[in-house]
């Protein structure tokens, strides 16, 4: 870049076109709320029929219009922001360059040559001629025209090179900052059509680790989060920031966002959504790319004992380079999937507005996924609720389920109150409950360490989902918060309650509820830190016996106590449950729970009163 462009360049036209950008992104995001959570769910709320299937399928794709427009304009504002945040910083030096020079009366010509006047006469020898140098930005080449101006009596000559070499650096910043940004703002263009591709959604990632890494410099300049800080410190950091610097980390690093405890829900959302689509977009053509499974599968073999069936070669060789990967990516895909689906059925049955607290595709182990129905920041009730042993990311379109049905039912007890429901999976479940299952022996539920290790995990959400409420809805309203676990989901809760210092204190809870439970590593619910009365216990019929026997059999419960034995201090709840995975029987709309889901919806809105026990 040549020193007459950089002189004219005006950074601050391109902090106004990112604005620009900025705006249009939110204009977008409020577009794709607005068919999702107003236009969607109303024609959820009020029709039926084909007609209605097709008409969201449209308004469907639209929404993905403008999600990817939000996406790709927030890229492109903040890549806009960090070039001109590179130009203002290489343009600032050159004036800086060209003040002093005139002050010293130098000149500072086009091609960024500096001339400089005949040096001072001593009285007896004649003035020192003066000259024009042009600076440089090699160390080499500077050492020489150092040296050069250290042996010319002429002083002017020495302070003309230091200027010029100042001018030749600020210049070759702009044209680092030019060629590296160039590049990055020509790739922010969609296709020529009107429809969002998993191609559109795979560029747009593409897009964000180009703008990512040529934003270093304008990164660090805006506060990082705080490493390994708590709810607390992610809290602040975040009300810090400005709305120019929130949306540069959430278009660059929404993964990083989307995981901080502590953030606003609706960021939160915002940045997991956009995880979604990328990954869901990037799962897809792999595994569109996986060539199709080979038609013979089977072939005969003569032996010994006549022909056997076997798979064929052709068969295996496919089976072993793509069989298990393809398993993942589908499974994985039909997670994403129910994910979406709780999106589309914003208003069905009067389901609220769905918020994406938590997304990773591999997670811990089966994916992450934390979603709340209703915003937490702004609920009078929250129930947050742990799956147990088995869950995955490919089948968690259940746990997403017993979400609604438990947000319909305690919403239907609570007129006038907002409620919010979340399911928690964020860490590694066991995948076999019982010997033989999954093919194991030995099941791994027996084994507390999952729990262990996913029980920090938990308290810190609920610490964050608590300083969320406290700074959306003011820092003396806390709300109410009731944690429910599930089968070995209740056992990660006795862990997430042990994980606690003294300084720590309780989880961020005041209701705990079990059901199906092995045990919570505890003799007793106050050794968890659980306030007398607030420590709730349900069991079911069939093979829940076998499970809740068989915690007392491999010790999740402490010296073989589980929650609904008396001596654990659990008020037990009334169960009509037939069976371990029975507790959240009833209609989808809340209007005839059973009598497990309603006990467990009474805890939730603190209606204690009306709680059947045992």
């Amino acid at each position: 870049m040549d020193l007459a462009t950089l002189k004219k360049l005006k950074p601050s036209e391109f902090e106004q076109a990112a604005d620009g950008y900025r705006a249009t992104s939110d204009m977008a995001r409020a577009a794709k709320d607005e068919i999702e959570n107003v236009i969607v769910a109303g024609m959820n709320k009020s029709l039926k029929g084909e007609a209605l299937t097709a008409a969201i399928g449209e308004l469907k794709k639209l929404a993905a219009n403008f999600h990817y427009t939000q996406t790709e304009c927030a890229l492109a504002s903040t890549a806009l922001n960090g070039f001109a945040y590179d130009i203002d910083s290489a343009r600032n030096k050159l004036l800086a360059a060209l003040d002093d020079a005139e002050g010293k009366k130098f000149t500072v010509n086009n091609d960024g040559s500096v001339t400089y006047p005949a040096g001072p006469s001593d009285g007896v020898d004649k003035p020192s001629r003066g000259g024009s140098v042009s600076g440089a930005t090699d160390p080499t080449a500077q050492g020489v025209g150092r040296q050069s101006a250290h042996f010319d009596p002429n002083p002017h000559h020495a302070e003309a090179l230091a200027i010029a070499d100042r001018v030749a650096a600020a210049l070759q910043e702009a044209t680092n900052a030019d060629s590296k940004w160039e590049p990055k703002l020509r790739a922010l263009k969609a296709d020529d059509d009107l429809t969002v591709s998993n191609r559109d959604w795979t560029d747009a990632r593409s897009d964000m680790k180009g703008v990512s890494k040529a934003a270093d410099h304008y990164l660090d300049s805006i506060k990082h989060p705080p490493k390994d800080g708590d709810a607390e410190d992610n809290a602040e950091w975040w009300q810090d920031l400005s709305p120019e610097e929130r949306e540069a980390y959430i278009s660059l690093h929404p993964g990083t966002v989307g995981a901080l405890d502590g953030l606003p829900a609706d960021a939160r959302d915002e940045a997991n959504r956009a995880v979604l689509a990328e990954h869901k977009a990037a799962y897809e053509l792999e595994l569109d790319s996986i060539p199709p499974e080979p038609l013979d599968k089977y072939t005969m073999v003569n032996t010994m004992n006549g022909p056997v069936r076997v798979h064929s070669d052709e068969w295996m060789a496919w089976s072993n380079k793509y069989g298990d990967r393809k398993e993942r990516l589908k499974s994985a895909v039909e997670g994403m999937d129910a994910i979406q689906g709780r999106f589309d059925r914003t208003g069905v049955n009067g389901l609220p507005e769905a918020y994406l607290l938590g997304f990773d595709p591999v997670g811990k182990g089966d994916g992450k996924v934390i979603l709340a129905n209703g915003n937490p920041d702004t609920a009078d009730h929250t129930g947050v609720y742990v799956p147990g042993t088995g869950t995955t990311l490919g089948g968690i379109g259940k746990d997403l389920h017993r979400g609604d049905i438990m947000w319909a039912t305690s919403d239907k007890l609570a007129p006038g109150q907002n409620v919010s429901t979340i399911t928690w999976f964020d860490y590694d479940a066991p995948r076999s409950a019982y010997p033989g299952d999954k093919g194991d022996v030995i099941p791994e539920a027996m084994h507390d360490s999952y729990a262990e290790r996913g029980g920090p995990t938990l308290r810190e959400f609920l610490d964050g989902n608590r300083v969320a409420h406290q700074g959306e809805s003011g820092p003396n309203n806390l709300g109410h918060t009731t944690v429910i676990g599930h089968s070995y989901g209740s056992t990660v809760i006795g862990d997430a309650a042990k994980s606690g210092s003294l300084q720590d204190g309780p989880l961020a809870a005041d209701d705990v509820v079990a059901v199906g439970s092995p045990g919570m590593q505890a003799d007793r619910s106050a050794d968890l830190g659980i306030r007398q009365g607030h420590m709730w216990a349900e069991e079911g019929g069939g093979n829940d016996n076998f499970v809740t026997g068989g915690g007392k059999l491999v010790g999740l419960g402490g010296n073989w106590t589980i929650p609904t034995d008396p001596e654990f201090g659990a008020n037990i709840m009334q169960s009509d449950a037939a069976d371990h995975g029975a507790y959240w029987d009833g209609s989808d709309d809340g209007s005839k729970p059973s009598t497990s889901l309603k006990n467990q919806a009474r805890v939730i809105v603190g209606d204690y009163g009306s709680v059947t026990l045992d």
